[in-house]
């Protein structure tokens, strides 16, 4: 038998099952960690016990869609739960992109339950010098 001295965890699990696990209509939130490395955003979300055929990916327009499933594991007849903290059923995430990222050149990987998603940045939204022209004591700037 295992033995827990975590009130709030307890809390939380307590809370996960009286709202049950997510549906496709109204699935569960998802952990995730954005951050912008070099000339990309990357985006990260923690699905660990979900196969790569479970999870659907979307973009439209600047809007992201990330949905993943969890489905149970099926166990024999003469198997008695003591403890189940897993969540099952449906997790999605919607993230709106900004206009200077690329979304034409995601690229998605999933290992060791994260998936990544490499967002590259436009090159319209790229830092470029712009140089000024020499003319008759007036300036022009093109760019």
């Amino acid at each position: 038998m295992l033995m827990r001295t975590d009130p709030f965890r307890e809390l939380d699990r307590l809370a996960q099952q009286l709202m049950g696990p997510g549906t496709w209509s109204k699935p569960s939130a998802m952990p995730m960690d954005a951050y912008r490395e070099g000339d990309q955003y990357v985006v990260a979300f923690d699905l660990p016990g979900v196969t790569a055929d479970a999870i659907d990916i979307d973009v439209e327009r600047n809007m992201l869609t990330v949905k993943a499933e969890r489905r149970p594991v099926t166990k024999a007849d003469d198997v008695q739960m003591e403890l189940s903290e897993r969540p099952l059923g449906v997790f999605s995430r919607q993230i709106v992109l900004a206009d200077t990222l690329d979304t034409e050149h995601i690229k998605a990987d999933y290992d060791a339950g994260v998936l990544t998603l490499r967002i590259p940045i436009a090159q319209r939204a790229k830092p470029r010098k712009i140089s000024i022209g020499a003319g008759s004591g007036h300036k022009k700037i093109s760019g």
